[in-house]
């Protein structure tokens, strides 16, 4: 397994998000790392997000080193994005 180093991605996240509970923690089960950015303390960081979601603030939202942006994507999903990167 790939694993990546920080910065290769940032995940944007609210505290009250489930779903990005749930990827943070299979995440660091796995001892994958990114850098996290909460929306709601950063208005630039959901206007990336809005953007990236057609005008939604739908998170998790993670923006790759390439650039490429997945939104709410399974810890599958994650692991074959870094692999790509690597």
């Amino acid at each position: 397994m790939t694993k990546s180093a920080t910065g290769s991605f940032t995940m944007y996240t609210t505290p009250w998000c489930g779903y990005c509970k749930r990827l943070k923690s299979q995440l660091a089960r796995e001892g994958i790392t990114g850098d996290e950015v909460n929306i709601e303390e950063h208005p630039e960081a959901a206007e990336l997000v809005m953007k990236v979601n057609g005008g939604n603030q739908t998170v998790p939202t993670l923006v790759f080193g390439d650039g490429s942006a997945m939104t709410n994507p399974s810890l599958a999903q994650v692991k074959q994005k870094l692999a790509e990167l690597s």
